[in-house]
């Protein structure tokens, strides 16, 4: 991974056999973000992606192997209840079945391998947003006052 800063923005290469979430996480840690947004594209060779199930009040995994165009990735950056830092994204990929035709799958990012490169924008915020359980949602949701 490489990555610069210009301006108010951090633009992150990510290289072959890196994880995506694992290197967003790393600039913030090295940067001393808090909070912000990130969006990107790339190329996946492996991927786990979860979906939540309001029935079950829980996530479900997705595993998925081979090549994977990373159409689409935006999440954002706060601090945790237990006052660490979160990163909460999710992202499109698309693959060619045995038929040759593009399938479009997604969800809630886990983990991402990258297979070529991935290319993000980081922009951190001006202040720190936290997270607070809410129990009608039964989730980790912003904390804004």
């Amino acid at each position: 991974m490489e990555y610069k800063r210009i301006k108010d923005s951090y633009y992150i290469r990510i290289d072959k056999g890196e994880n995506v979430t694992d290197c967003i996480t790393d600039v913030c840690l090295r940067e001393k973000i808090q909070s912000g947004y990130f969006q990107g594209i790339g190329a996946c060779d492996q991927v786990e992606l979860s979906t939540w199930i309001p029935e079950k009040n829980d996530f479900t995994n997705h595993y998925i192997n081979g090549m994977l165009e990373m159409v689409s990735l935006t999440g954002n950056i706060t601090t945790g209840t237990d006052n660490a830092l979160f990163l909460h994204s999710h992202a499109t990929f698309s693959y060619l079945n045995e038929q040759g035709d593009i399938i479009l799958t997604g969800g809630h990012l886990k983990e991402a391998r990258i297979s070529y490169t991935g290319e993000i924008i980081l922009n951190p915020a001006d202040e720190k947003i936290g997270r607070m359980f809410d129990e009608d949602a039964g989730i980790e949701v912003w904390k804004l006052s």
